[in-house]
């Protein structure tokens, strides 16, 4: 008798856990999702309280960094762009990373196997809320962890030709929210790409939901100037990791 009781109670447990199953997909079934590669200003709008700040004085030590690049540097930044200017307008999204974008970053090297971090390409990334979840898989990561990402630090968004393709800045802006939020951090840094110009980007949590982010000048990376103070930039951004990490 005992036991045919404890199996009828058995079989409704199992029934409550089926249906508390059903329940709790239908509940995440209705939590809207974004996707980085889709999200607009008018999404990030209706999920955040978020402004653009005009105030460039935020770059004054980023982007006014004294770092030194020796002449090898130069000359390989110089043959870089003989190579790739005249094409990087036409270059499709792979084309543009592979040939000119990728050497780059190959070049700055955010690879540390003493540090455990390294950069990511393609990345999965999810932040989840009750309200909504952001996901999708990002362009370029440097991250915590040599096997698999573990705290993001720095975005490159987007190698796109020109806006005609996607507006990458509020893509940008929702990796650095979600990244933001899945560190528990008040501020950080990434950049977005359209063909040969880039932006530095900067974002800043102020309270819960509500966040400021700065956009830099334009670098256009066709000009030896500009490639060698992007290329600065982002060995800047590897020093503070690096030192972030210690």
């Amino acid at each position: 008798m005992n036991s045919e009781i404890e199996l009828k109670l058995l079989k409704e447990i199992e029934e409550l856990k089926r249906k508390m199953s059903l329940l709790e997909g239908q509940y995440e079934n209705k939590i809207p999702t974004y996707q980085y590669s889709k999200i607009r200003d008018s999404d990030l709008k209706k999920l955040f309280e978020i402004e653009k700040n005009l105030d460039e004085r935020i770059f004054d030590e980023w982007l006014n960094n004294k770092i030194e690049i020796d002449h090898s540097i130069e000359v390989f930044l110089t043959d870089l762009i003989a190579d790739n200017k005249s094409l990087i307008e036409s270059y499709g999204e792979e084309d543009l990373k592979v040939n000119f974008i990728v050497p780059i970053l190959n070049k700055v090297r955010f690879k540390s196997y003493e540090k455990k971090i390294r950069d990511f390409y393609e990345l999965p990334m999810t932040y989840k809320t009750s309200q909504f979840i952001l996901n999708g898989t990002v362009d370029f990561v440097v991250s915590e962890g040599l096997v698999e990402s573990k705290k993001p630090y720095f975005f490159i968004q987007e190698f796109k030709r020109s806006e005609d393709y996607g507006n990458p800045r509020p893509q940008l802006l929702a990796e650095l929210i979600s990244a933001i939020e899945l560190n528990d951090w008040k501020l950080i840094k990434g950049a977005y790409i359209i063909g040969g110009n880039w932006h530095f980007a900067i974002l800043e949590k102020l309270e819960l939901h509500k966040y400021q982010y700065f956009i830099s000048q334009n670098f256009d990376s066709t000009k030896i100037e500009d490639l060698k103070s992007i290329y600065k930039n982002l060995l800047f951004v590897k020093n503070e990791i690096l030192t972030m990490v210690n």
